[in-house]
């Protein structure tokens, strides 16, 4: 499948080589892949795409113009520009998997919510693209386990999946049993993605608590 992962943070590198490593054609899209592409250093993404040189770089438009499924890696707080500077015709009738939250950092560590209970990032990017086929996922987890859920418990854990288009969904959910997830759960349409990202403060005290990111949950039932 040729994915276009929008955002080169670290969630956006780490889906990139996971999905590339699976076999997909992958284009990672940036505002200007002309200043992404001349940072330098250790931890650039240079660096990163030197290790990694099956994964392309290009525009925001142009990686999603040239893509089957689009996945929104970028900061919560700006996925709706990024996702505007794609394009919304290079969006139309395309799967686009949302994985970002919108974690507002203004008062400092951790974090809050800067939309929860009546609304979502989710929503509010599936109505400013009502051609697109939103879902979401893979946010209640640190990227590391989005790709590789199998080194905790054999990949014996729970990823949700809210949207309103079933096949969209259906995409979505071959691509995570692609990476190795084992227990995914469709919450129901894009409004459940409240849900889901009401789990972040829950997600970030355990983090605090734990001292690391190698944990997920699982829905036992």
């Amino acid at each position: 499948m040729k994915i276009a992962v929008m955002g080169t943070g670290a969630v956006g590198r780490t889906l990139a080589g996971g999905l590339a490593e699976l076999g997909h054609e992958v284009t990672v899209g940036t505002r200007n892949p002309e200043t992404t592409a001349a940072r330098t250093g250790e931890g650039s993404f240079t660096e990163w795409a030197e290790a990694n040189p099956a994964v392309g770089l290009a525009s925001f438009a142009d990686a999603a113009a040239g893509a089957e499924l689009v996945l929104n890696a970028t900061s919560g707080a700006i996925s709706i520009d990024a996702l505007g500077q794609a394009g919304a015709p290079n969006l139309a009738g395309k799967v686009l998997l949302d994985v970002s939250n919108p974690l507002d950092f203004s008062q400092g560590m951790p974090p809050a919510l800067a939309i929860v209970n009546t609304d979502s990032l989710g929503e509010r990017i599936q109505r400013a693209f009502p051609d697109a086929r939103v879902v979401k996922s893979l946010n209640t987890m640190n990227a590391e386990i989005m790709t590789d859920p199998r080194r905790l418990a054999d990949g014996d854990h729970s990823v949700f999946v809210s949207g309103d288009d079933a096949d969209a969904k259906q995409t979505v959910r071959g691509l995570l049993e692609q990476m190795g997830h084992t227990d995914v759960i469709d919450l129901g349409g894009i409004e459940t993605a409240r849900g889901a990202e009401m789990i972040l403060p829950l997600w970030l005290r355990l983090y605090g608590s734990l001292g690391h990111l190698e944990f997920n949950f699982k829905i036992v039932r």
